[in-house]
């Protein structure tokens, strides 16, 4: 906090401070008003009432008049100093109305003092102090005639020394009230510098935690006891796209799945003083998507040492399991291609034998006997084994990219008009392509891209048996990246077949499980990504990202 910073709030706190005594002023003006009158009316009948509605009178006039002032004038202190004076004024002329010596004005001294040392420090109680004996001392001498040649009634015991000690006796406890509210003041003051010091170092400590924590490229996650989030960092929110406002409150298993089990294990390792163990979960972002977390659990203890909660620090691990997927099906395809080869000739070369003896002998037989229809069967089936082979062999060994400016929109456009014209599409089923008005050019394979769209379309269709929609989107991202979205609303899969889309001779529709392996590769080969959100029973949306070539060729 700096020096401005710190004398704007000291102003605020005493500007504060005088709106209270403004206001206090005239409560007890009021409060004394009723006692006084409730006084005289169980005594005998005194003058006092009508005195003491003018005193409210005058309190009421001054504190409109200090209401103006206060909204006006700035100068909190010489504001206090004025109305100070004014009070042992008043408070002097209800002394002077009221027995003096025996007055029970003569307490509301104390009380401005009191004040006086909360608005001008401990010189200010001091020097309030003497101004309220002077004051007090002066009406009590006048009013008792001290001065005079007879002797006031207002003597106590009649005797002048008497009073005289009295007065002195009020004077001096004015002094000590005086010098004691100073002392206090004193210590407030110096008390309000070192709560201020300490404010001012956890504020900066905060600022610093705030910065660290803001700073820490790893998401980070306190909990209370029950699993409750009540923190979440800015890397947090970069990684799940929650933000800390929607997300503060709800169980951290929103997150992180069901992990009492983890809990229990980590808090277990760190009393054995062993390394805390790291767990893996799937999360689903704010937007749907599918990420892989790892992340670790360790206890937030207070001062005293109790556990109050769990912090748990995580990173995406997404990019880097789909970098060992890819790894594995890279072996994998390595191992394939070595073999590919030697099937393609072992298999294909006695199948088209077999389909050729079939042929020749299915001329032979009438084509309505059951020997034609076992023959159709076997033809069908080889063709679906030779389809096999054809698939493996594209997986095994992809064909060259031959790259060129391709329209992906148009591409879109032509396989979904081939879609809609096609025996495998149902009469329930509806095929849609929403693609922008413009041109949108990508550097790509256009046959590779027709066969990734044509492969994602029918494993859409296949997932619809009972009907649905089939829903192409093109658009244009922030990272001058294409976007292409293939949304169903088929059966769903579970996040374990999703987790093995991609992986060669998995299929969800009852297909080879070539075909999207292949797309894989294809997108992959291009530079691109693509990712899946499916639920079960809710459909599924493949999005690939394409680079994007601008119009006139330049990327």
């Amino acid at each position: 906090m700096t020096v401005a910073e710190h004398t704007s709030e000291s102003g605020r706190s005493a500007g504060s401070r005088l709106g209270w005594l403004i206001v206090g002023r005239l409560i007890t003006a009021v409060v004394l008003t009723v006692i006084g009158t409730l006084w005289i009316r169980a005594g005998e009948p005194q003058q006092l009432p009508d005195k003491s509605v003018l005193i409210l009178t005058i309190v009421a006039c001054l504190t409109i008049v200090y209401a103006v002032l206060f909204r006006l004038y700035k100068n909190i202190r010489m504001q206090a100093r004025l109305q100070l004076a004014i009070d042992v004024f008043l408070v002097t002329w209800l002394v002077w109305n009221a027995d003096v010596i025996q007055s029970p004005y003569i307490a509301l001294y104390i009380v401005i003092i009191a004040i006086a040392s909360l608005f001008l420090g401990p010189r200010g109680a001091v020097v309030t102090s003497v101004g309220c004996a002077v004051a007090f001392t002066a009406c009590s001498l006048v009013l008792t005639g001290a001065f005079g040649p007879t002797i006031s009634s207002r003597l106590i015991g009649g005797s002048l020394s008497q009073t005289i000690q009295w007065i002195g006796l009020f004077d001096i406890a004015f002094l000590v009230v005086g010098l004691l509210s100073g002392r206090l003041a004193e210590r407030q003051s110096r008390s309000d510098v070192r709560l201020q010091a300490a404010r001012k170092s956890l504020a900066n400590l905060r600022a610093l935690h705030e910065r660290i924590v803001a700073s820490i490229r790893s998401g980070v996650v306190t909990t209370d006891l029950e699993g409750r989030i009540y923190t979440f960092n800015a890397a947090a929110h970069e990684i799940t796209g929650y933000t800390e406002e929607t997300i503060r409150g709800q169980d951290a298993s929103i997150l992180f799945g069901e992990m009492k089990d983890h809990v229990v294990e980590a808090l277990s390792a760190v009393q054995r003083g062993a390394t805390s163990p790291r767990f893996e979960t799937n999360c689903l972002t704010s937007e749907g998507m599918r990420l892989r977390l790892g992340y670790s659990i360790s206890p937030l203890n207070s001062e005293v040492g109790e556990t109050t909660g769990m912090v748990i620090t995580f990173q995406d691990l997404t990019q880097v399991r789909s970098l060992e997927e890819t790894s594995r099906r890279q072996d994998r395809l390595a191992a394939i291609g070595r073999m590919a080869a030697s099937i393609a000739h072992e298999i294909r070369n006695p199948l088209a034998a077999m389909r050729g003896s079939i042929q020749m002998l299915r001329s032979e037989v009438e084509s309505d006997s059951s020997q034609a229809a076992l023959m159709e069967i076997i033809l069908r089936e080889s063709d679906r084994l030779n389809q096999i082979i054809t698939d493996f062999l594209s997986y095994a060994r992809p064909r060259s990219l031959v790259q060129a400016r391709v329209d992906v929109g148009n591409l879109l456009n032509q396989t979904f008009a081939l879609l809609r014209h096609s025996p495998e599409i149902a009469a329930n089923q509806i095929v849609e392509a929403e693609v922008p008005k413009e041109e949108v050019f990508a550097d790509a394979d256009e046959n590779q891209l027709k066969q990734v769209f044509w492969n994602l379309a029918r494993n859409a269709l296949q997932a619809m048996p009972q009907g649905g929609t089939l829903r192409a989107t093109l658009a244009k991202n922030s990272n001058d990246r294409l976007r292409i979205a293939f949304s169903d609303t088929g059966r769903g899969m579970s996040p374990e077949q999703v987790e093995h889309l991609f992986e060669p001779f998995s299929s969800t529709t009852g297909g080879t499980g070539l075909g999207l392996s292949i797309v894989y590769q294809i997108i992959r080969d291009h530079g691109g990504t693509i990712n899946v959100r499916s639920l079960e029973g809710q459909g599924t949306t493949i999005t690939v990202e394409l680079p994007m070539t601008t119009s006139n060729g330049d990327q």
